[in-house]
């Protein structure tokens, strides 16, 4: 296999984060219904903050009800990215039934590494990342500030603060979606992650954004521990 120059290798790293932040409104949030297996499961939250000439991107799920009584879920991540959509800063929060998690990574894409910290085990590491590297949330804003039309493939990298995941995003389709907030023309995107040639059990998401400059995530299917549950845009835009 060639190797590619420095050129075009600098060339294709701009490409890559090239994702405009004007692809959604700054600051932004959006609220959802979570389901699970047809029933109402929880809630969620996406926003968007401005910090100087960073962005804040911080996403809740909270569990209620009767899911809450079996397996609470309550997980919050948050990304500090450039206005550019780079991410510098990452930090998880899980609580999914009795699994428990607190990890954060700060990425230097000088010398192409992040180095995480477990927070509840007091371990330490520095992976290698590329220069296409995003984490589970800032990953998010990036699809949304690329040009979706039907039958594109998207690759890049999302560092979980684990493992460095291989990830496939294809524009599958428009396809028209109701939600409690009206009907909206959407682009139906699938987003898939392997390591080391292996598919997630967790983290393979569905997403419709809608089919403007926007690009709102007005659903989006994820997969948890618990299963498959369903994000639902019920206020916010």
């Amino acid at each position: 296999m060639k190797k590619i120059g420095p050129r075009i290798a600098f060339f294709l790293a701009l490409t890559f984060f090239a994702a405009p932040a004007s692809a959604f409104s700054v600051p932004e949030r959006l609220v959802y219904d979570v389901t699970w297996s047809g029933m109402k499961a929880g809630s969620a939250l996406l926003e968007v903050t401005p910090s100087g000439d960073e962005l804040r991107l911080t996403n809740t799920i909270r569990s209620t009800g009767f899911v809450s009584a079996f397996f609470k879920i309550d997980d919050r991540t948050e990304s500090v990215t450039t206005r550019a959509g780079r991410p510098k800063f990452f930090r998880e929060n899980k609580r999914e039934g009795s699994y428990r998690a607190a990890r954060e990574a700060t990425f230097n894409f000088s010398t192409l590494t992040a180095n995480s910290v477990d927070l509840q085990k007091k371990i330490e590491t520095t992976a290698p990342i590329t220069p296409r590297t995003y984490d589970n949330l800032s990953s998010i804003y990036f699809i949304r500030g690329s040009d979706l039309p039907p039958g594109r493939a998207i690759f890049f990298d999302i560092y979980d603060t684990k493992r460095l995941w291989n990830t496939e995003v294809r524009v599958v389709r428009r396809q028209e979606v109701t939600t409690p907030l009206g009907k909206f023309k959407t682009v139906m995107v699938t987003s898939r992650l392997k390591h080391n040639g292996e598919e997630a059990k967790v983290g393979n998401a569905t997403f419709w954004f809608t089919d403007d400059d926007r690009r709102i995530p007005v659903r989006i299917t994820t997969t948890m521990k618990v299963g498959e549950v369903t994000l639902t845009l019920v206020g916010g835009i």
